[in-house]
């Protein structure tokens, strides 16, 4: 089968180097049996590769199933791969068969692989090693022949170099890699797959077609599409739709594109992968709530040192620790009652005065840790003793979603 009958069998438009390039690799691995990674942005088309090399296997009468590995909860990703046993968990009333027993002698496709669990890339590996995998909560060993074909819009082989991504599941997946231009990467390509989805959106709603005029096109062109083809596609929907022009100028298609999206910053910063704009959301949300707890702890801390500038005898029995002969000391009211308010503020250094009646002199202060990680790790601590390790419970009242409080638990060696 010629490259153009697959691209019309399977609806994909363009004829760009890097397009044709990826689809000969796709056609030529497909009679084989080996493992398939398919890297690429969000919304290029990850998964039309994988029906296309399903489709062209000798596995193309059997099963073929695609599983998000994102969407699935880390708690029963295992039981929705592997399958259990009746009572392995809390709720497992009946046994159960998972995709790699369901999809037995045909193809499962993993989507976003970069999201499984270090525990799950490991029963993964004895699959693709040995077509070997045990239910959840059983001991017998079970036979499975499966074509896994993965996809990611991660770097791997940086996780794996962070700890998050196992090395030799990675080499492993990485056996014929096919790498999908992003839509900005095959520019040329653009005007015409907006003019299939116009025509497409023109015989669902029973309109004429919209048109593009040259500045319009130049316009689309130029615009860095970061949800790609799946963007694209709504573009078109809304100009068909709400449009009352059918020739758009540049003006009226701008109207359509994000503005924030023209000068979008670079997805590298320091030579590293950027965090993804969820994983920043997660992480910006747990240091606000930290640096708030932070401020209401000082807040409450001056509060009581006021008070006790303005009320002396309330000082009395307030022990304080001396640094440099491990004594304990108290302050005394008649001394701190010489102390005004003004003058606390001025202070660079606290004041203690022992109970022998020495003149008074100062203390270098023992200066609380500000550390980032520290408070991170300390608040997470807290919330997992204030929920009895309920992470469910933790990772709401932190703010961030159960999946990152597993990685933080990880990163920190937290043990619940």
């Amino acid at each position: 089968m010629d490259l153009q009958s697959i691209k019309n069998r399977f609806g994909i438009i363009g004829n760009s180097p890097g397009l044709n390039h990826a689809l000969n690799v796709a056609v030529q691995v497909a009679n084989t049996d080996l493992s398939v990674l398919i890297n690429g942005e969000s919304g290029v088309g990850k998964e039309v590769f994988s029906q296309i090399i399903h489709a062209l296997s000798a596995r193309k009468h059997n099963p073929f199933i695609a599983v998000n590995c994102g969407a699935i909860p880390e708690g029963t990703i295992d039981s929705e791969l592997f399958g259990h046993e009746k009572g392995s968990f809390t709720g497992a009333l009946d046994s159960r068969k998972g995709y790699f027993e369901t999809v037995n002698g045909g193809t499962i496709f993993l989507d976003e692989i970069g999201e499984l669990p270090l525990g799950t890339q490991a029963r993964l590996l004895r699959v693709l090693e040995a077509g070997e995998y045990i239910r959840v909560g059983s001991s017998k060993v079970q036979k499975t022949d499966v074509r896994v074909i993965a996809a990611t819009n991660k770097e791997l082989l940086e996780n794996t170099q962070s700890g998050k991504f196992r090395e030799d599941l990675y080499y492993r997946l990485n056996t014929v890699p096919i790498r999908v231009p992003s839509l900005r990467d095959r520019k040329e390509d653009i005007p015409l797959l907006f003019r299939k989805f116009a025509a497409d959106f023109s015989d669902r709603y029973k309109g004429a077609p919209i048109q593009l005029e040259e500045d319009a096109k130049a316009l689309l062109m130029s615009y860095p599409w970061p949800g790609n083809v799946r963007e694209l596609k709504n573009i078109a929907e809304q100009i068909s739709v709400l449009s009352k022009e059918k020739n758009i100028s540049a003006k009226e298609l701008k109207a359509f594109l994000p503005e924030n999206n023209f000068n979008r910053l670079p997805v590298l910063v320091g030579g590293k992968a950027a965090l993804s704009q969820q994983e920043f959301a997660n992480e910006r949300e747990i240091l606000y709530k930290l640096f708030f707890d932070m401020k209401k702890d000082v807040n409450e801390l001056k509060k009581m040192f006021f008070e006790i500038l303005q009320n002396p005898g309330i000082g009395q029995n307030i022990p304080m620790y001396n640094n440099h002969n491990n004594n304990i000391e108290t302050m005394l009211p008649e001394h701190m009652a010489s102390v005004s308010a003004n003058n606390f503020g001025q202070s660079s250094q606290p004041v203690f005065i022992s109970q022998k009646g020495e003149d008074i002199h100062h203390h270098e202060a023992i200066e609380e840790s500000l550390s980032i990680m520290d408070k991170e790790k300390e608040l997470i601590i807290k919330a997992l003793k204030k929920h009895k390790g309920k992470r469910k419970d933790a990772s709401s009242d932190l703010g961030i979603s159960e999946r990152t409080l597993y990685r933080k638990l990880k990163e920190y060696d937290i043990e619940e």
